[in-house]
């Protein structure tokens, strides 16, 4: 399978990448003036969110990869399988 060309992704995909920055932004700015700002400055969920950004800016490939490892646990081998529930 061939990579779309990059100027065909950018046409494809600008709105909804545009989207989901306005998103994040509003999202980031909720934290930012919300009551006690400086609390959230030591949850592991805002640290992950700053490794994210991070990675965004970087020029890094496979960025999508790379993010979905920082919010993914590691594997455990002796996890428990879950039972079905019939």
């Amino acid at each position: 399978m061939n990579p779309l060309p990059a100027p065909r992704a950018l046409d494809q995909y600008f709105l909804e990448a545009r989207s989901k920055l306005l998103d994040l932004a509003a999202f980031l700015d909720r934290l930012g003036r919300g009551e006690n700002a400086d609390a959230i400055s030591a949850d592991v969920r805002a640290a992950k969110i700053d490794q994210a950004l991070e990675v965004l800016r970087s020029d890094r490939p496979n960025k999508a990869e790379l993010i979905q490892q920082i919010f993914s646990q590691e594997y455990d081998p002796n996890w428990k399988r879950p039972k079905p529930r019939f």
